[in-house]
């Protein structure tokens, strides 16, 4: 009955100009002029682009936009599953970010590692967060590469703080380097410094531990040891002249003896 009256043809009609419609539109929706479009994937790597595609295809899963990133300014990849260290492509693309400002490298737990000369392009870089990862340690060299940094997040981590941080806590002195969390930066191992602050207390323990100090106790013993030294000296000098004294009163003797045997 309901072919008699006409509304199931005109139903499929519908369906078929609605889905021929979409079909028209997935297929109008071409390469990006000046990319190259393969197998899912939209590479436009040095095109030159100003502004971001506007026609992409619907099946891409993979879009290369290399060098229209150069100048992003803030970059955001925390909460993410960040392998033990910043891989070789990750580290590639960082490096072109010429003009990135604000890097957040956050609430990745499986980043255990960043090499030293990751940065080394990211000259611009202002704010750094490395919180809650699970670095134990940064090399000063990464920091060195960024002049115009002035906010690092280093809490939540298990930092092991060893005689190498002393050079990590110059160049994040508080005149260089500020950390809106320095009071959730403490340090996980050695024990002598655990739970204390990486910035301050455990800084201090480190420069007892890493270099050579004197109280005085120890200028005393230093002083005392000097003395039986010298001492030592001068009283084996002594006994050695005496001793070339005696040598030489005997070898006198000897020779006198000699002389009056032979005048009789």
């Amino acid at each position: 009955s309901s072919f008699a009256n006409g509304r199931r043809p005109g139903c499929c009609l519908r369906w078929v100009v609605l889905l021929l419609g979409i079909g028209g539109t997935a297929e109008g929706v071409s390469c990006p002029q000046g990319c190259t479009c393969e197998y899912l994937a939209v590479n436009c790597t040095g095109k030159g682009l100003a502004e971001f595609p506007a026609t992409i295809p619907l099946d891409t899963r993979q879009l290369i936009l290399l060098n229209f990133l150069s100048d992003l300014i803030y970059l955001d990849c925390s909460g993410n599953a960040l392998g033990q260290d910043l891989d070789f492509t990750f580290v590639s693309i960082i490096r072109l970010l010429g003009s990135l400002v604000v890097l957040k490298l956050s609430d990745n737990p499986g980043l255990v590692e960043i090499e030293k000369d990751s940065f080394a392009n990211n000259t611009w870089l202002r704010h750094l967060d490395v919180s809650r990862c699970s670095l134990t340690f940064l090399d000063a060299i990464t920091l060195r590469d960024l002049p115009n940094l002035r906010s690092l997040g280093l809490s939540g981590n298990p930092w092991f703080c060893n005689c190498s941080f002393m050079e990590l806590f110059k160049t994040c002195c508080p005149s260089c380097v500020s950390s809106a969390d320095s009071d959730n930066v403490t340090c996980y191992s050695p024990a002598f410094v655990h739970d204390l602050k990486m910035l301050e207390e455990a800084q201090e323990q480190l420069n007892y531990k890493c270099f050579i100090h004197f109280d005085d106790q120890d200028y005393l013993f230093l002083g005392l040891v000097g003395f039986c030294i010298f001492s030592a000296g001068t009283v084996f000098a002594w006994l050695l002249g005496v001793c070339a004294a005696v040598y030489e009163f005997l070898t006198a003797s000897g020779d006198d003896e000699n002389e009056e045997d032979w005048d009789e």
